[in-house]
């Protein structure tokens, strides 16, 4: 049996936050605000996982009320959703994401990011896909207000 799933997140850019997306540390003048390390694309990847299994979201399980998430690196959520998945017997198959911000310019580390993911869910860095695009100066993203990050999974038993 094969599934897929679906996952969209937006964080906000803010002065004085480190930028963690896809499980790496970036240089940047902005980092994202949120309750954890707030890794957009580590969130879209769990929401895409999670939704496949039929399992809710990322804020089903680990919700931003509560100090066990404050601040919590997203790899670990990344890790427990491939744990919460494979209690439902799946696997993760492959994923294809796209990242969607002006600033700072993301292929140089998509490499880095699929390195660091790979071995979170279980899969080769061949099974992983990252592109990035902007939104051409428009909207909150073209503004440098925020990020968004979109995941499409496979997952299998």
């Amino acid at each position: 049996m094969i599934r897929v799933g679906f996952g969209f997140d937006v964080h906000q850019l803010v002065e004085n936050r480190p930028m963690w997306l896809g499980g790496i540390l970036i240089e940047h003048t902005h980092g994202l605000l949120g309750h954890s390390d707030a890794d957009v694309l580590i969130h879209a990847i769990c929401d895409a996982l999670l939704g496949a299994a039929n399992m809710r979201d990322i804020g089903f399980h680990f919700p931003d009320t509560g100090a066990d998430y404050k601040d919590v690196d997203s790899k670990l959520l990344l890790r427990r959703s491939v744990e919460l998945i494979a209690q439902k017997g799946f696997k993760v198959g492959n994923v294809d994401c796209t990242i969607v911000a002006e600033r700072p310019k993301i292929n140089p580390h998509v490499e880095a990011m699929k390195a660091c993911l790979a071995p979170l869910m279980n899969v080769t860095e061949e099974e992983i896909s990252i592109k990035a695009t902007t939104c051409e100066r428009m909207g909150f993203v073209g503004r440098e207000e925020g990020i968004t990050a979109y995941a499409t999974v496979l997952i299998e038993k």
